[in-house]
């Protein structure tokens, strides 16, 4: 049986950037890490559709340890990949990656203070296991049940499962969805497809950004590259965060704001039937269109949108419930995510199965009442590395604790009011679905998670490490 100090999943964005943080800052620690797939990258290697990219800027969705030097701020999938890949080569944590090596289950032992994690290529044992994973299915995405779907004698395909071979040159697309994903396969289709066709139940709302930055390109003609990477960094976290707290407080703002970017596009009434949402802004996540590509697609007039819900697949497309027929030669199926908490793994402590729902969150980083584990997920506003480097710097912190003070395991202890909230606090229907498998949050500090990285910069940093903690001693190998 394999056995290191620390224990990672995942060899994602998260994963690479938790190792770097623990070699940096804990060099003594042995590690390893462990991914399912058979490549680094995550969700930027597991995802392959047509114009693919982040709906964050790569200068904060980047490594703050390792400037973001491409041309995009808002980059496409296979630049992501390269970045993590060198950013493993290059601190050769590429050396420390088993692939192809699926996690199934963690058991916790008090007696010998380890984890003993079960994986699809046998038994590793570890001190610490850091889940860096996400909280999405890599295996399959969200598919709804369509009615009338076998009779359908086109191409039918799901985004996440997207075939290399699949040619839609001169060929009729209907693209089913409004999410960030819909909004990214329509104008990369419309390139070349003959028509392409957003099908959407309900309107999203759009905001529309530059795909380069222009204070990034001058800082960097004149500064080094890590100085110009921290001034954007803080730049564009700043305008994030700052257009989040201004949605939340004053939404009918916002609301006109992006009313107002559509119609520089499109005609009032293509706003009102096809963009102008029944909720309010970040109620759910907002798309991001970079260089308003998307919109162009509609003014040109290469791609179009309906609204409307489905009746049934026919055999040369959809029927709508209004009676209009969508014929198409392409359907994709960009309906979500389908949401798994911690990776799909089962845990145990000392021979009691956790129930993931019964648990809270403790910094938005561990689960009450289980030692020695963490689990990193990023924020739901602004970009994921943002949170998960916090993540990874307070399990190095925790690590230093239990060292310094004799301790060879930490759990929190569940706060004593059990008032409690869902983890992520948003109306989109891939987080309604599940949400109620993922542990919660409470009401309070340090049992509520904060969608503010200004506020979790300044109290994740000053964290009294031992608070709602409870702590036990090392044993040593003649006690186990």
């Amino acid at each position: 049986m394999n056995e290191v100090d620390v224990l990672i999943v995942g060899a994602g964005l998260s994963g690479i950037g938790a190792a770097h943080r623990l070699q940096q800052e804990r060099p003594r620690d042995t590690y390893a890490i462990l991914e399912q797939r058979a490549a680094i990258g995550g969700t930027w290697d597991l995802f392959r559709y047509p114009g693919v990219r982040s709906d964050s800027d790569m200068f904060t969705l980047a490594y703050p340890f390792k400037p973001w030097r491409g041309e995009k701020s808002l980059a496409d999938g296979e630049s992501i990949r390269t970045y993590i890949r060198d950013t493993a080569r290059e601190a050769g944590i590429d050396r420390h990656i088993h692939y192809d090596t699926k996690v199934v289950g963690a058991d916790w032992d008090s007696r010998t203070q380890r984890w003993t994690v079960r994986t699809s290529r046998g038994e590793w044992r570890a001190r610490f296991v850091y889940l860096c994973a996400g909280y999405y299915s890599y295996d399959r995405g969200y598919q709804p049940d369509f009615p009338g779907l076998a009779d359908y004698a086109g191409t039918f395909v799901h985004p996440q499962a997207w075939p290399e071979d699949l040619d839609y040159t001169g060929r009729r697309v209907v693209v089913i969805g409004s999410g960030a994903t819909a909004v990214t396969l329509v104008p990369a289709m419309a390139e070349t497809a003959g028509h392409v066709t957003m099908l959407q139940r309900s309107p999203s709302y759009l905001t529309a950004l530059p795909a380069r930055d222009g204070l990034a390109d001058a800082l960097r003609r004149r500064l080094p590259a890590g100085l110009a990477h921290r001034i954007v960094r803080a730049k564009n976290i700043a305008i994030s965060q700052g257009f989040y707290q201004l949605a939340r407080r004053w939404p009918k703002l916002v609301r006109g704001a992006l009313r107002k970017m559509a119609l520089r596009f499109l005609d009032e009434k293509a706003v009102d039937q096809h963009f102008t949402p029944s909720y309010e802004p970040w109620d759910q996540r907002l798309c991001v269109v970079p260089g308003a590509d998307f919109y162009k697609s509609l003014e040109s007039g290469a791609a179009s949108v309906v609204t409307d819900h489905i009746d049934t697949f026919t055999e040369k497309g959809i029927r709508l419930t209004s009676g209009e027929e969508l014929e198409a030669d392409i359907v994709v199926s960009a309906t979500g995510l389908r949401m798994l908490p911690l990776g799909g793994l089962t845990l145990s402590v000392d021979g009691e199965p956790v129930t993931l729902g019964d648990t809270f969150s403790y910094r938005g980083l561990m689960l009450s009442g289980v030692p020695n584990l963490a689990y990193c997920i990023g924020y739901t506003n602004a970009s994921w590395t943002l949170r998960a480097d916090l993540s990874s710097r307070y399990v190095t912190r925790l690590l230093t604790h239990l060292e310094k003070h004799g301790y060879g395991s930490a759990a929190p202890t569940a706060p004593a009011s059990k008032e409690r909230r869902p983890l992520l606090d948003l109306t989109s229907g891939y987080v309604q679905r599940s949400i109620e498998a993922f542990p919660h949050q409470g009401t309070s500090a340090p049992w509520q998670v904060q969608q503010n990285y200004v506020v979790d910069l300044l109290q994740m940093s000053r964290a009294d490490l031992a608070r709602d903690m409870t702590f036990a001693p090392v044993h040593s190998m003649q006690e186990a």
